[in-house]
């Protein structure tokens, strides 16, 4: 086993027996093994644009399927055993119509021609062989990049998958998709050629994260400020945790009526935002934090509780027999919602005692997405030409376990009254039910939504830009990150695609990135670890 694409792999270098997200080695190995098929896969879908062959199919399950490797997300072995098999059936079939239209299917004794075992456990024997660490690239500097645009090609993926699920496509995507990643075959490419790669997945996800941003918005509403309570009513009780809408808007269409309050919980706090969700009055509010904390959390919940996406671990004795997954989400022994017939979680939560009282915990609000922000962006002018707002601080990101995430907290503690927090994706459950206080009627912390939401905060940021007349690097706006797993590294790439400079990251600095690497976007876009709160707020205040 070899897996170094999230923040918290081991000792800050690569989980070699046991994945720290609970990962098995021989589901790492199937993974890899996946991931090299995949390879060849996009090798014939590029041969087959080029000679006018395309497979709706093909493209919408290769970002299934690569989906499905970002970091908690499917633990099933049988699972991803399923997806290599259909890798090769498609594959296959492809190469057939491609060479009947004329173009050429040889393709060497690569990934594209790969044939897997035919038992689970010589899969895993493949897989072993085909991992990061066996990448037969010399250059340390290259390997680096091709890795970076591997795990951001898995986010990118993500993000197609849930805007196709609602019905947005752009076939252009699919296209660039299978291009950069049959690239990472190839041999002939240099240093240059992958810099240039690496800002071309940021280009293609920026389309993606604009793909979701219409699916959400245009099958749910724009977003607009909610109260969410943090509490619970006495009932019956289901608890939706990840972050795909349409499972929670069938679940709550298959509950209305039943006596079932619906919670969110992680990402999908966001959800309550949505003019076509927020008129169930039985999605009540939400419950406990970020995705790290589910096991606690779980334990305690007295209802049926659904993952969507990504975020799972291993489910505990206290809660098992009431966890479900849907769509590319798996644990092993862990029931599987496949079509959206949510049955069986309804009366699993009909069997358990639900609450037994009302608690009042209090409340947060959501629904800062950029159409809310840019709705007041007169105000917020003002604001910053009288010197009533200071500063914009974006932090935001990814929640993990690993110590040196209280940064983010304190960091957002000690902003200063005269500024303003922007935040989304689950980073914010560090601080998301913090009271700031407002400037001139506006929010002090303000939530954008989820990771998926990233693209309106830098739709928020490129139309104030426009507003002043600058460069966005001229705006008092700073990016404070937390990254873990590889949405995240596309956002980050997107960023770089888009020229945006003097962002922070941390809590630490990503393992696939050589210190060449780790040189190159230090001088060319300023990126910075994070130090301390206190020495950061004073280097950023004071430019």
């Amino acid at each position: 086993m070899f897996c170094y694409q999230c923040e918290q792999t081991a000792k800050g270098q690569a989980c070699t027996k046991i994945g720290v997200c609970g990962k098995q080695s021989d589901v790492a190995a199937l993974q890899d093994l996946l991931t090299h098929l995949l390879k060849g896969l996009s090798q014939v879908a590029t041969e087959g644009r080029r000679v006018g062959v395309q497979d709706r199919e093909v493209d919408v399950f290769t970002c299934e399927a690569l989906f499905s490797t970002l970091t908690n997300v499917n633990f099933d072995p049988e699972d991803i055993v399923r997806f290599i098999n259909k890798t090769v059936k498609l594959r296959e079939a492809l190469k057939a119509d491609v060479k009947a239209a004329g173009g050429s299917v040889d393709f060497g004794d690569g990934p594209a021609a790969f044939q897997p075992a035919a038992s689970q456990a010589e899969m895993v024997a493949q897989g072993e062989q085909v991992n990061f660490d066996k990448d037969p690239e010399p250059d340390a500097d290259i390997r680096s990049l091709k890795h970076t645009v591997i795990f951001g090609l898995r986010g990118v993926a993500a993000y197609i998958d849930h805007a196709q699920i609602l019905g947005r496509e752009d076939e252009s995507v699919y296209g660039a998709v299978h291009e950069i990643l049959a690239d990472t075959v190839r041999t002939d490419l240099s240093l240059n050629d992958w810099v240039a790669r690496t800002l071309k997945v940021g280009e293609v996800n920026i389309r993606a994260m604009e793909l979701l941003d219409e699916a959400n918005t245009g099958t749910y509403g724009h977003p607009v400020p909610t109260k969410v309570p943090l509490g619970h009513r006495k009932g019956k009780a289901i608890l939706v945790s990840g972050h795909d809408l349409k499972d929670l808007e069938e679940l709550l269409k298959q509950t209305e009526g039943k006596g079932i309050d619906v919670y969110t919980h992680g990402e999908m706090l966001p959800c309550h935002g949505y003019p076509e969700l927020k008129k169930y009055e039985h999605l009540y509010g939400h419950y406990g934090t970020a995705w790290q904390n589910q096991a606690k959390e779980f334990s305690q919940f007295p209802g049926a509780i659904l993952m969507t996406t990504n975020c799972i671990q291993k489910p505990q004795d206290a809660y098992k027999d009431n966890i479900f997954t849907s769509g590319v989400v798996g644990w092993p022994g862990v029931p599987h919602i496949a079509d959206r017939d949510f049955t069986p979680v309804i009366q699993r939560a009909l069997e358990l005692p639900g609450f037994t009282e009302d608690e009042d915990k209090g409340s947060v609000m959501v629904g800062f997405a950029r159409n809310t922000v840019l709705g007041v962006a007169d105000k917020v002018i003002e604001a910053v030409k009288s010197g009533a707002i200071r500063h914009f601080f974006l932090v935001a990101g990814c929640d993990g376990a690993k110590p040196g995430r209280n940064y983010y907290t304190e960091f957002v503690e000690k902003v200063p009254q005269d500024c303003v927090v922007l935040t989304l994706a689950c980073g914010k459950f560090r601080f998301f039910d913090k009271d700031l206080g407002t400037i001139g009627g506006l929010p002090r912390l303000m939530d954008v939504g989820q990771c998926n939401d990233a693209y309106s905060a830098v739709q928020i940021a490129l139309a104030l830009a426009k507003a002043f007349d600058v460069d966005v690097n001229q705006l008092p706006l700073s990016l404070v990150l937390s990254w873990y797993e590889q949405k995240a590294v596309a956002i980050l790439l997107s960023l770089f695609h888009l020229g945006i400079k003097d962002i922070r990251l941390g809590p630490s600095l990503p393992a696939f990135i050589s210190p060449n690497v780790l040189k190159v976007l230090v001088e060319n876009f300023d990126v910075k670890p994070i130090s301390t709160p206190d020495e950061d707020l004073k280097a950023i205040l004071a430019a």
